[in-house]
């Protein structure tokens, strides 16, 4: 059993811990993070998911980004612990998180990843959206939260600050 809830202040060192297990050194180095440097992570989209005895075993954070002046959602990182691997909990915190997006009134989702994993739930490569360097375009994937929400938008991947609206 499993308990879905908010990521709250309480739980960064354990996130990022798992974040940490999860990914390679020098993650916080990739030019994603650097989007996310002094953003605030979007209220009810960065969840942690716990098992019956309150262990973290998967996480799933989302930025507020802009694609050519667009504000779209940056998605990511998603991480399972190794021990609970292929159960199918990224896959619960995707869902259920892309869902909650769509309540609030978002319209597109923007992440970097591997198509063959995230075309099942309907992310398509996105042609015309620059990613700050070194990504590989490939990788750049969008998901439409309402019809259309990707059509003629493109351009650089921005922070979104509270200046830039």
């Amino acid at each position: 059993m499993y308990r879905l809830d908010e990521e709250k202040p309480q739980d960064f060192h354990e996130v990022e811990a798992l974040y940490d297990l999860c990914f390679a050194p020098g993650r916080t180095a990739l030019s994603s993070y650097r989007l996310r440097d002094g953003v605030p992570k979007v209220a009810g989209l960065s969840l942690v998911l716990r098992d019956d005895m309150n262990i973290l075993a998967a996480v799933i954070r989302y930025w507020p980004v802009k694609v050519g002046g667009h504000p779209t959602l940056l998605l990511g990182p998603v991480a399972v612990h190794p021990t609970r691997q292929g159960e199918g909990l990224g896959a619960l915190l995707i869902r259920e998180s892309l869902a909650e997006a769509r309540r609030q009134g978002w319209e597109r989702v923007l992440l970097v990843g591997d198509y063959p994993y995230y075309r099942r739930f309907g992310f398509e490569k996105r042609e015309g959206v620059e990613m700050p360097p070194p990504t590989n375009p490939d990788r750049v994937l969008g998901l439409s939260l309402r019809p259309g929400a990707w059509d003629e938008v493109t351009g650089a991947v921005t922070r979104f600050t509270a200046s830039a609206d």
